[in-house]
C-alpha cells in the first residue's frame, strides 16, 4: 500500500504554464484545489504574479482572482512540487532539427522533479510524445531517487485535448483520456480527473494512450492536406472544390467535411504525426499516409505564390508585388502564430521579391523563420488600394469583408470568406476552378 502524504491532499502543481499548463491550472483552481503554478520562466512569472496572462483564454482577472484566494502561487522551485498530492507536466515537445523528438524540456522536468518526489505521489504527463516516452523514458528518471513507480508513487499519461480559441467548450467539458503504468496508477489518475473533469476514459496502457493522441493529430493532418490536393485538383478540373465539399456533407454517413485552406499549423498537428512516423520509422514500419501529407503541406506556401503570381495583372510578377495579409494566425480568433503556414507563405513572397505586410487583430508582431521581427501593418481602404494583392489566410470573425471587398482591385482568398459579398474587385478563391466569383 503507497504511503499518502494527507497535508498535499487538494493541491495540484501544475508544471510548465503555456498555452497547456495554464488552462489546466485555471481548470483545477475553479474545482477547489489549490494549484502550485511551476514555470522555469523567471519572466513568465513576473507578469502571472501581477496578473498578467500571456494565454488569450485565460482572462486577467481569472489570474488576479486566484492569488487573491489565496489558492494561487507561483513559483520556479521544484522542491514546492513536493507539496502537492498531484504533479502534471505540460512542457513542450517539439521537433529537433532533424525531425526527430525533441524530449528535452520533458526528461529535464522529469529530472528535477525526481529529488522531490513525495511519497503516494501522482505524476501525470499532459506532454504529447511517441508511444513508450512514460514508460521508458519518464519512468526510469523519476526512480532514480529510489522510489518505484506503482510502489511508491503513482505514474500516468493523460494526453492535453486544449482547444484554443473555443468558446462554447470548456476544458473540463472535454471528454479526458487516462492511463497508469500500473493498474493502482490508471486507477490513481482516473479518481483525480474525476474531480476535475466531466468524463474520464481510462485506456489500458500509458503506450495506448500516447498513441491515442498522435492517432487524432495524425487524422486532422491526413484530412487537412487531403482536402488541399482535392483543391488543387479541382483547380485543373475547372471546378469548385467548395462547391462538392458542401454537398458531400450532406451525406448524413460515413463522411466528415475538411475544408481547403493554406495548410496545417498550431502546436500539435503540425508535429505530433511526425512523432508517430519516427517511432513507425524506429520500429521497422511506415507511415506513406503522413508521409504524403507532409509533402502535400509543404508544398502549399509555394503553389498559393504561384498562384497568386498567375492572377497579377498582366506584366505584373511577385517580385515587387505589394502582398498585403490578412490573418497569420495558425486558426481564427487566436492570437497564436505557432508552426503557421502563414510563416512560410510570407517567407516565400519575401524570398521571390514581394513587398509583405500583414495585419491580424490578435498579433501586433510576428518572429519570421528567419528570427526577424514584422511589426502588423494596418488595414484601411488606402492600404488596401495601394495593394496589389489581399491574401486571406485566417478567417477571423472580425474580417471586414465589405471592406476588403469594395477598396482591393485583386484578392486570394483561401477561406471562401470573400465571396459572400460579391466584390467588384477580382476575386480568386482557393480550390474554385470554376472562378464564378470572380
Amino acid at each position: 500500500m503507497i504511503a499518502y502524504n494527507q497535508d498535499a491532499a487538494g493541491t495540484v502543481c501544475i508544471v510548465g504554464l503555456g498555452f497547456v499548463g495554464l488552462p489546466l491550472a485555471m481548470n483545477f483552481l475553479a474545482r477547489g484545489y489549490r494549484v502550485i503554478a511551476l514555470d522555469t520562466d523567471k519572466r513568465k512569472l513576473e507578469a502571472l504574479g501581477k496578473g498578467s496572462s500571456h494565454v488569450q483564454d485565460v482572462p486577467d482577472r481569472q489570474i488576479l482572482g486566484g492569488i487573491a484566494s489565496g489558492r494561487l502561487a507561483f513559483t520556479d522551485r521544484y522542491a514546492m512540487a513536493s507539496a502537492a498530492e498531484t504533479v502534471i507536466i505540460c512542457v513542450p515537445t517539439p521537433l529537433a532539427p532533424d525531425g526527430a523528438p525533441d524530449l528535452g524540456y520533458l526528461l529535464d522536468a522529469c529530472r528535477s522533479l525526481s529529488p522531490v518526489l513525495a511519497d503516494g505521489q501522482l505524476v501525470v504527463i499532459e506532454s504529447s510524445t511517441y508511444p513508450g516516452t512514460t514508460a521508458e523514458q519518464v519512468k526510469p528518471l523519476l526512480e532514480t531517487n529510489g522510489k518505484r513507480a506503482g510502489t511508491d508513487f503513482f505514474l500516468a499519461y493523460s494526453p492535453e485535448r486544449i482547444d484554443p480559441g473555443n468558446r462554447s467548450l470548456g476544458i473540463h467539458q472535454i471528454p479526458k483520456v487516462v492511463s497508469g503504468v500500473t493498474d493502482a496508477c490508471l486507477e490513481r489518475v482516473a479518481s483525480v480527473y474525476r474531480t476535475a473533469f466531466d468524463s474520464v476514459i481510462p485506456l489500458s496502457s500509458t503506450e495506448a494512450a500516447e498513441t491515442m493522441k498522435l492517432l487524432e493529430n495524425s487524422y486532422r493532418f491526413i484530412n487537412i492536406s487531403f482536402v488541399n490536393e482535392i483543391a488543387m485538383l479541382c483547380e485543373r478540373l475547372g471546378l469548385n472544390a467548395w462547391e462538392i465539399i458542401e454537398a458531400a456533407a450532406t451525406k448524413p454517413y460515413g463522411f466528415s467535411a475538411f475544408y481547403p485552406g493554406p495548410g496545417i499549423g498550431g502546436h500539435c498537428i503540425p508535429v505530433d504525426p511526425l512523432y508517430l512516423q519516427w517511432k513507425a520509422a524506429q520500429s521497422g514500419a511506415a507511415s506513406r499516409f503522413i508521409e504524403a501529407a507532409q509533402q502535400i503541406n509543404r508544398r502549399m506556401p509555394a503553389y498559393l505564390v504561384q498562384e497568386i503570381e498567375k492572377h497579377l495583372p498582366a506584366g505584373t510578377t511577385v517580385d515587387g508585388a505589394r502582398i498585403l495579409i490578412y490573418g497569420v494566425a495558425y486558426k481564427q480568433n487566436i492570437a497564436d502564430a505557432r508552426e503557421s503556414t502563414a510563416m512560410a507563405i510570407m517567407e516565400a513572397l519575401l524570398a521571390r521579391g514581394a513587398d509583405v505586410r500583414y495585419y491580424d487583430p490578435y498579433l501586433a508582431s510576428v518572429q519570421l523563420p528567419d528570427g526577424s521581427v514584422m511589426a502588423r501593418s494596418e488595414l484601411s481602404a488606402a492600404a488596401l488600394e495601394e495593394a496589389d494583392c489581399l491574401l486571406v489566410l485566417t478567417h477571423h470573425d472580425e474580417l471586414p469583408v465589405r471592406l476588403i471587398a469594395e477598396h482591393s482591385s485583386f484578392v486570394y482568398d483561401t477561406r471562401n470568406v470573400v465571396a459572400a459579398v460579391r466584390p467588384g474587385a477580382k476575386l480568386v478563391t482557393l480550390g474554385n476552378g470554376a472562378r464564378k466569383d470572380r
